[in-house]
């Protein structure tokens, strides 16, 4: 299984690159739509802000490529920025559409104590068998999502955190996540909840692979 990292300069990949390779996992950097688009595995760190982040995707034609294997439910994993980009707008950055994927859109994290929230909080799921569980994970964020029954219907499952008030932590479809913290700075919870995508992945891959292979004659 190949997983790609997109390296679009919205993200100080090194990170994630080290917390895949802590898991045996060498992720190799690409900025190629068709790479974006048909690879195993893609994940999509992020850093800064929603206009910059919109800007690199549209810059290398990854938007297209990312919509597409996404609505595909091919193994997807978006971190921080990453998550805020699939929404369809953000208040950060005013008249830049973002990829749309998410029914909502990105604001303020306004009633949080501080700005930016930097920290350890808790997640809420009630998911039991889900890729994103509950635990505590690290978060450097000013925007978020707000929890929407929009998501809900159009089939995302959702976990929580709260920083002043409720706002969306990680959403999950399928073999895709979006996760407003990053799980490669989250100790143990990140690398499991990384392990379990990658297993995940692997699996939707060996699928994909026998039901793609030429029928024996």
């Amino acid at each position: 299984m190949d997983v790609t990292l997109l390296s679009t300069g919205i993200a100080n990949v090194a990170s994630v690159s080290a917390a895949l390779a802590r898991l045996g996992v060498r992720a190799a950097p690409s900025v190629d739509p068709e790479t974006c688009r048909t690879a195993d595995a893609v994940v999509l760190p992020g850093v800064g802000s929603f206009a910059a982040g919109m800007a690199a995707l549209n810059r290398h034609g990854l938007g297209t490529a990312l919509k597409a294997r996404i609505e595909e439910g091919r193994p997807t994993l978006a971190i921080c920025l990453g998550l805020q980009l699939l929404s369809e707008s953000s208040d950060e950055s005013a008249g830049t559409p973002g990829l749309g994927v998410l029914p909502v859109q990105t604001v303020r994290l306004d009633g949080a104590p501080r700005l930016p929230h930097f920290g350890w909080n808790r997640i809420e799921s009630a998911a039991t068998e889900g890729l994103v569980q509950g635990g505590s994970a690290y978060f450097a964020h000013t925007y978020c999502l707000r929890p929407s029954g929009r998501l809900e219907e159009a089939g995302w499952r959702v976990a929580t955190s709260v920083e002043g008030a409720p706002f969306v932590a990680a959403v999950e479809r399928g073999a895709v996540v979006a996760a407003q913290f990053h799980p490669e700075l989250s100790s143990t919870y990140g690398r499991d909840l990384i392990t379990r995508w990658l297993e995940r992945a692997r699996a939707q891959s060996a699928v994909d692979t026998t039901q793609g292979a030429t029928p024996c004659r």
